[in-house]
């Protein structure tokens, strides 16, 4: 991925951390986005300790900021001359039983997961239809795909993230632009971590690998997608989930 550069959000933890990490060791320089400038200061630094090919290029931002979203995308843009690779990995969850659940924790869920990747998507595809070459990769969630009891924020904009992508495939496939949605299992990080014991045990029954995956795992598929290798793949759903949905 030498002289690609790629954007990716919620790049300071977890699996966006591993996906910047990933991409700027298969030689793409990476503008890593989050809102914890410090995070992504010693991320940029971690990759240099470990001489990747490519490089991070840490940005703060807030992906629920719209206006702030365009000033980053031409920023990128007016100081790179180009974006190949965008990764729409910003999440949170706002947990609560359907009946429980206010308008806020909606919305909010809504707006980081998925109108921010409309945003972001809408302004870097402009770019990538002038240079007729893009890959764009949403981070999904088995969520979105099954449903989830207590999530119906989340598996509502983690499923719209679907049929968006599927949308975004089907407009600029012949730009020579690719669209994909890569839908993580129960994966080790800083959001499962504060599962009781009881619940990690009983998910991880349900996996028939009988585990939880790492982010690197995920950040794998990522970093495949965004190359070259996976030119003819587009407007799919990987499931990285250890098999729990078969």
């Amino acid at each position: 991925m030498e002289n690609r550069i790629a954007l990716v959000t919620g790049g300071s933890r977890g699996i966006g951390r591993a996906i910047c990490l990933a991409l700027a060791k298969c030689g793409a320089t990476v503008v890593a986005c989050a809102r914890n400038k410090a995070a992504l200061d010693e991320l940029a630094s971690e990759a240099q300790k470990r001489e990747f090919r490519g490089v991070i290029d840490p940005q703060e931002l807030d992906v629920c900021d719209r206006a702030a979203i365009d000033a980053l995308v031409e920023a990128v843009s007016g100081k790179y001359a180009r974006i190949d690779i965008l990764v729409n990995n910003a999440g949170i969850t706002r947990d609560g039983l359907l009946m429980n659940m206010d308008d806020e924790q909606f919305e909010d869920v809504l707006t980081t997961n998925l109108r921010s990747a409309f945003w972001l998507t809408r302004a870097v595809s402009r770019l990538m239809v002038r240079q007729r070459y893009g890959r764009i990769i949403n981070i999904g969630s088995i969520s979105g795909v099954m449903g989830n009891a207590g999530q119906a924020n989340y598996a509502a904009s983690k499923a719209g993230l679907i049929g968006f992508s599927k949308t975004v495939a089907k407009e600029l496939g012949k730009r020579k632009i690719t669209c994909n949605v890569v839908a993580p299992g129960f994966i080790a990080t800083d959001m499962t971590a504060i599962l009781p014991d009881k619940i990690k045990e009983s998910v991880a029954q349900l996996v028939p690998l009988g585990r939880f995956g790492e982010a690197e795992e995920v950040a794998g598929v990522v970093a495949f997608l965004a190359g070259d290798e996976a030119s003819y793949i587009t407007g799919q759903v990987l499931l990285v989930d250890g098999g729990m949905h078969m």
